[in-house]
């Protein structure tokens, strides 16, 4: 919260934005909502800051589970008591593929175990790209879209309900892509 009033805020947002796709714990929202709220009018800004540094920092995440699994990303996934997540990623990567990551990207599940098990798993690179870069977007615009409509009263929505708010995005998301897909 202090980072958000410092003058190089912008600078720190997707500082954290970048980080928490790979190793941070800690996600830009915290950091997004009150510089939004603060300033409405660089909402969308922002939001493209968070998500650019995002995808950036989720590429950073699949090197380290493509190239580095054993050495950093499974030390990193036990810290954080996500050590069995990887088995399960890398069955729902062979299920579904990129649904996974369409999914858990709008969700405020921690992305970093997304980009590293997807690079763990050896999803195809410009899939992981293309579905971070929608997800990640989706869920920043949206979230800078409630600010910008509904303003400080959207906060406590926001810190109550943002987790039903995009597992709903993203069950809409997933049924328009069986909908094309059966059509």
């Amino acid at each position: 919260m202090l980072l958000a009033q410092h003058p190089r805020a912008r600078f720190w947002l997707g500082a954290v934005s970048f980080a928490e796709s790979s190793v941070f714990p800690i996600p830009p929202d915290a950091m997004l909502v009150p510089m939004a709220l603060a300033r409405p009018d660089q909402a969308w800004r922002l939001a493209a800051i968070c998500t650019v540094t995002s995808v950036l920092g989720g590429i950073l995440g699949y090197a380290i589970g493509y190239f580095l699994f054993e050495a950093i990303a499974e030390p990193i996934l036990t810290a954080y008591g996500h050590a069995d997540a990887l088995a399960r990623f890398e069955g729902w990567f062979q299920r579904w593929g990129a649904a996974v990551i369409l999914i858990k990207g709008l969700t405020p599940i921690p992305y970093k175990i997304v980009t590293i098990a997807a690079g763990a798993a050896k999803l195809d690179f410009a899939v992981f790209l293309a579905t971070s870069l929608v997800t990640r977007a989706a869920r920043f615009f949206l979230l800078a879209a409630l600010i910008r409509h509904y303003g400080p009263a959207v906060r406590d929505f926001i810190e109550k309900r943002l987790m039903l708010v995009t597992t709903t995005v993203a069950v809409l998301v997933v049924l328009g892509f069986l909908a094309l897909r059966y059509v």
